[in-house]
């Protein structure tokens, strides 16, 4: 029962498939006609619109074409006036170059003469220098002889001056000299006026303790013969006391 079902099956859907596919046949085959035709309308479109795109361009190109023609014409035409004014200048610099060439040789004949004169200086300057070279050899001799002058008075005055200044060093030390010896001299006197000043003075002390002795002698004389007198007196009047009371 299964099995036959199943073949059942089967079988409607391989009649399905086949109906499927005839169905599919056709309307691919449809379709195909019809995309076919559609194809050739757009190809034949489109070859219509790449002649229009075409034609434009080329009514463009030739447009541009004439736009720049004609500018290559004011190029050219602005070359040529350009070319035109190259060849007045040029023709003007000619006449100037034929004037500075007149100009030139006038110059030249000039320079030429005063070359000539250049040379006359010239062999006139080497005369002069020959003569002031002469001169300065005889003024250069003269310089010599007067340094050589000049360094002997030196030397003399030199030597003058060292004389002199050994001179006054002598002077000065004989004169510090001097004053040593009297220094020294001073010093003898006032050691020696010093010594005679208290050999002096030690007289003079001993003349006085020699009076004072003398004085004192007188004194004790006097005070003694006082004494003499004052016991002799009081033996007197002891004796006539005495003397009395008997």
């Amino acid at each position: 029962m299964t099995s036959k079902n199943k073949k059942k099956k089967s079988r409607v859907k391989t009649q399905n498939k086949q109906s499927n596919l005839s169905k599919l046949a056709s309307i691919t085959t449809n379709s195909l006609s019809s995309a076919y035709s559609k194809y050739k309308k757009n190809l034949e479109k489109k070859k219509i619109k790449e002649i229009k795109i075409k034609k434009l361009e080329e009514k463009n190109e030739i447009i541009k074409e004439k736009k720049d023609l004609k500018i290559f014409q004011e190029k050219l035409q602005k070359e040529n006036d350009k070319i035109i004014l190259k060849e007045q200048e040029l023709k003007l610099k000619e006449k100037e170059l034929k004037i500075k060439e007149e100009a030139l040789k006038i110059e030249n004949k000039r320079l030429i003469k005063k070359d000539e004169d250049l040379g006359l200086i010239d062999k006139d300057l080497r005369t002069k220098e020959k003569d002031l070279k002469l001169r300065g050899e005889e003024q250069n001799r003269k310089d010599i002889d007067l340094k050589v002058r000049e360094d002997e008075q030196m030397n003399k005055e030199l030597k003058e001056k060292r004389k002199k200044e050994r001179f006054i060093k002598e002077m000065k030390e004989q004169e510090e000299q001097k004053k040593k010896i009297e220094f020294i001299r001073l010093k003898e006197w006032e050691e020696k006026f010093d010594q005679k000043k208290k050999l002096e003075e030690q007289e003079e002390f001993r003349r006085e303790e020699r009076l004072k002795q003398r004085e004192l002698g007188k004194l004790k004389s006097n005070e003694s013969e006082n004494l003499e007198l004052s016991s002799s007196t009081s033996l007197e009047n002891f004796e006539i006391d005495k003397t009395s009371q008997n």
